[in-house]
């Protein structure tokens, strides 16, 4: 490697994050962190464990442990000390490398890095705030092309945005829609989950990029609906912490939701709220030390943050599938919001777009409905969509992710868009989103409503975790299952409405995917299958 010849590596490409303005260079003695990803080196062995694990039921998966995980996939280290060998040679300094995450850690000045990658980084203002970036590929040395999986924290844009919507920004009402909301456990009543179970010995993980929650408050929302207190801890990641805001419009409001959705519905379990920073390398590593955190060992994971699929770089998507497909192997199920803008998750070119990480093959994508009720029964539940006034379901067909073997009977149709790419469909599931039904929750000291996917990912999660209660071990991968016939018998099948470009209807649709799931049914057929 003595003469660094370097080439692009492939997947790195960024382009410029729209309305953004640039402003100058930064300081190019300015230090800063930057991650890079190497390869697995028996990562088709995981693969393989998981596709034999696909086809059984729960109780017959042989899920790997994190401690054997940790000692038989990890990273190997000929390929940490090229990795070491290179940035060195380039003024660089290894701060850490992680060799079960397979990641090492640098650290070094903005002209040093620059000069490593081949890079040019200008700071550029975003009317959500100023950032570094870059465009164009990354370089890396010909020798070490094929260990490197990415490069991450060169560019420091935000990358993701929380999915819930506060009752007031849900617009002008649409005719014959009356409002109403609910505690988490009258929506875990109306949809039947099973009753005697309160997620003891079980842990949710909940991925946070922002914000805080305020332990007084958590515990008078819990004692309010007569619950136990969960045991409700933080991990900090990257330097993030858990740091209110003070204002329910921010992410305290998504912190708050999270935490009072999963915990109604599992009060006896153990929630960990993991902090991280909201670029691309800080949610992945807040997702990466929930998967192997092996004091708290979440059985489910909650993510309720998330952007459209479009402007993620591929290295991105590749590393944070390659985490959820990891999470799977590790009996860990990952519940995932799909969005709240509909076909076109916000972007206004005019073509549809699904939003990432909730189109990962290896989530459960959770997609939103509008539920009305009468004397503790449902007396309607349709796609929420409250355009274009308010929010709307997010759902369609991936761009990136090809159709899961799993999904292939599922009917997913074509994509929208033009060439009608044949793609992974979400979501998967669906539950009440809409914030004119949304969820009574208490944030930063006061009373409020609020609705979006976001409400729906922890509603499942704190699902998941009751299940796995009740049948003694954990669910794990949930998707290959559901998409058997066992569909026919747990789904409620919600066949009115659209989300934009998609119309839902019997069977699979990209508004409410297989519909919503009917809790003591799914147990029930857990345990007798």
């Amino acid at each position: 490697m003595s003469q660094y010849e370097k080439t692009p590596l492939k997947g790195s490409e960024r382009s410029l994050l729209h309305d953004s303005s640039p402003i100058g260079p930064p300081d190019p003695n300015e230090r800063i962190q930057v991650t890079v990803l190497i390869r697995r080196p028996l990562s088709n062995e995981v693969s393989s464990k998981l596709e034999q694990n696909a086809s059984r039921l729960p109780k017959n998966r042989q899920h790997v442990t994190r401690e054997e995980f940790h000692s038989r996939f990890g990273a190997s280290q000929d390929d940490v000390s090229k990795i070491e060998s290179f940035v060195k040679n380039h003024g660089l300094e290894v701060v850490k490398a992680d060799f079960s995450q397979c990641k090492v850690i640098l650290s070094g000045t903005i002209s040093d890095f620059s000069k490593a990658f081949n890079v040019q980084m200008t700071m550029y203002a975003h009317p959500s705030g100023t950032y570094r970036g870059r465009t164009g590929p990354i370089h890396v040395p010909k020798e070490i092309s094929q260990i490197v999986q990415g490069v991450f924290g060169l560019d420091n844009r935000p990358q993701a945005k929380p999915h819930f919507r506060l009752l007031k920004e849900s617009g002008t009402l649409k005719a014959n829609i009356s409002r109403i909301s609910y505690v988490p456990t009258t929506l875990a009543n109306l949809y039947d989950f099973p009753q005697g179970l309160d997620g003891t010995g079980q842990s949710i993980a909940i991925i946070e990029l922002g914000g805080g929650y305020k332990m007084p408050d958590l515990k008078s929302y819990f004692s309010k609906l007569g619950l136990p207190m969960p045991n409700v801890l933080e991990v900090s990641v990257d330097g993030a912490t858990n740091s209110p805001t003070g204002s329910a419009n921010g992410p305290d409001g998504e912190v708050m939701l999270d935490i009072e959705v999963a915990g109604s519905i599992a009060p006896k379990s153990t929630i960990v709220v993991y902090f991280g920073t909201n670029t691309d390398i800080g949610f992945l590593d807040a997702i990466d030390a929930a998967i192997h955190d092996t004091v708290n060992k979440p059985s489910v994971i909650s993510i309720s943050w998330g952007g459209t699929e479009s402007n993620w770089t591929k290295q991105s998507l590749n590393a944070f599938n390659q985490a959820f497909q990891n999470a799977s192997a590790l009996g860990v199920t990952v519940c995932v919001a799909a969005g709240d803008d509909g076909s076109s998750d916000g972007i206004s070119d005019g073509r549809a777009h699904v939003d990432f990480p909730a189109s990962s093959p290896y989530v459960l994508a959770c997609g939103g409905t509008r539920v009305n009720s009468s004397k503790n029964k449902i007396t309607g539940e349709v796609v929420w969509n409250d355009l274009p006034f308010g929010g709307a379901t997010g759902g369609g067909i991936s761009d990136a992710f090809d159709l899961p073997r799993w999904q292939s009977g599922a009917n997913v149709p074509p994509s929208v868009n033009s060439g009608g790419r044949v793609g992974r469909g979400i979501p998967d599931v669906a539950g009440d989103a809409d914030p004119v039904t949304g969820y009574d929750v208490l944030v930063d000291g006061k009373n409020t409503v609020i609705g979006g996917t976001s409400a729906v990912a922890p509603l499942y999660a704190g699902l998941v975790a009751i299940i796995n209660q009740g049948l003694g071990y954990s669910v794990g991968y949930l998707n290959p299952l559901l998409y058997t016939k066992i569909s026919n018998s747990i789904f409620v099948d919600i066949t009115n409405g659209n989300n934009g470009a998609y119309k839902a209807g019997v069977g699979w649709d990209a508004c409410t995917g297989l519909g919503r799931i009917d809790g003591a049914k799914f147990f029930n057929a857990l345990k007798t299958n």
